[in-house]
């Protein structure tokens, strides 16, 4: 690496941090806030200490980890494919999305450039993760080394899970489990089997946003033999059978819990999430059979900003999908850490 680049990266810091989609942090944040509201439950009923410095490098550890991770997937779909074949999409009046790396089609960024920023932002969160080793030992080790393993692997070396249909998977497995027993254990250093039971419908939550965006490019992705899940499947009642797990089955999972006594039953307060799920399925539902029918977002569909321009910008019928799946998630965290606070302050 040049040293210019490097200097390059540092002083155009808000440039890249745009480049790193931060969009998309929803996808991370959320799960990370129930993870810390789960601990601090955890901390009040056993009497641990909750550490709160080891939170914010957890925290600061998640934000860059994501967003380098986005970065390098550019990085290695750009070395890929070496051009937009969302563009040409558009050229052939296809529905597909702007380009995926517009900075690079450009030519205001170099590749040499784009490996920097994704190592100096994947360094940040290394650092976090070092410091909270540091203190917690070996177990953030092995939780942080295969979250970066399925980062690198997702599109990068030979694996390339993304081009086998598998990323809506890993994803899950990233930002689900993966992180909230990181930074649970990184906030208490304890480890508990009760928080899978957030954990996994968190996870399938966030494959949820990643497999609505697959379903709604099913048919750009085919064109250019993109392999994702909703490809994969390659049926489309399969793709909604697959939608309906991803949407309905997490909040099972609540109940299941507050059955067994894992969960308090306050948490079965997520319910008010449903008719987001309903909503959503309905959509991607009439995605296959009346593609053309416009939906507007209702108030329950939670907050759509820039929604005018978007519309004007001719994709609205995606965005209204697939800001509805991430504002689920959202809607979904923020009850799971508010029910969490709230038993944690009267344990």
């Amino acid at each position: 690496m040049k040293p210019e680049y490097i200097i390059d990266v540092i002083k155009n810091f808000p440039y890249w941090w745009n480049n790193a989609r931060p969009i998309a942090l929803p996808q991370s944040l959320s799960p990370s806030v129930c993870a810390l509201s789960l601990a601090f439950l955890f901390s009040q009923k056993n009497g641990t200490y909750f550490d709160i410095g080891l939170a914010i490098f957890a925290i600061i550890g998640v934000i860059f980890g994501h967003l380098g991770a986005n970065l390098f997937d550019d990085y290695f779909d750009w070395k890929v494919k070496s051009n937009d074949y969302r563009n040409e999409l558009i050229k052939k009046g296809m529905r597909a999305r702007i380009g995926k790396y517009p900075y690079l089609l450009s030519g205001k960024s170099s590749i040499e450039e784009l490996l920097v920023a994704s190592i100096l932002f994947s360094s940040i969160a290394i650092f976090s993760g070092g410091i909270i080793w540091f203190f917690r030992g070996n177990d953030i080790i092995v939780l942080g080394g295969i979250a970066a393993f399925l980062c690198i692997t997702y599109s990068g070396t030979v694996f390339r899970f993304s081009y086998r249909g598998l990323g809506e998977i890993i994803i899950g497995l990233m930002f689900g489990p993966l992180l909230i027993l990181g930074i649970f254990f990184s906030c208490v250093g304890q480890h508990s089997f009760d928080i899978l039971f957030v954990s996994v419908p968190v996870g399938l939550l966030v494959s949820n946003i990643i497999f609505t965006h697959s379903i709604l490019d099913y048919d750009a992705d085919i064109e250019v033999n993109k392999m994702t899940l909703a490809v994969l499947i390659g049926n489309k009642k399969w793709m909604l059978f697959v939608s309906f797990i991803l949407n309905f089955f997490p909040l099972f999972i609540i109940i299941g819990g507050v059955i067994i006594g894992s969960l308090n039953i306050w948490y079965l307060v997520v319910l008010l999430t449903l008719p987001m799920a309903v909503s959503l399925f309905n959509m991607l539902y009439h995605f296959h059979k009346t593609p053309t029918r416009v939906f507007t977002p209702k108030f329950w569909f939670g907050y759509f900003e820039g929604w005018k321009a978007k519309k004007e910008f001719g994709i609205d019928w995606f965005l209204v999908r697939w800001m509805l799946a991430r504002n689920y998630i959202t809607f979904f965290a923020i009850i799971i850490t508010i029910v969490s606070i709230v038993l944690g302050l009267h344990q």
